[in-house]
């Protein structure tokens, strides 16, 4: 397997399984990925812990996103009450 077959098919693994993580776990995961990069990471691990940030943040806002549409579906006028 070359080394891009192989990177294609860890960044997939990866996507997979940030997209498997529930909000907490992926907060939590981000929040200590922030902690790392602000210690002081060497470069090409701050590399990729910037990419599997960018990955979890991604999430979260989908995770995110996904419960304020379903408040709203819940929530009867809640259109309303966002021009206030």
């Amino acid at each position: 397997m070359s080394p891009r077959t192989k990177r294609i098919r860890d960044e997939e693994t990866s996507s997979a399984e940030v997209e498997s993580l529930a909000y907490e776990a992926a907060l939590t995961e981000l929040e200590a990925l922030v902690a790392r990069l602000e210690a002081g990471a060497p470069l090409d691990e701050a590399l990729q812990l910037y990419e599997r940030g960018q990955a979890l943040a991604a999430h979260c806002g989908r995770l995110l996103e996904r419960a304020e549409l379903r408040l709203r579906e819940l929530t009867p006028g809640a259109e309303d009450t966002d021009n206030a």
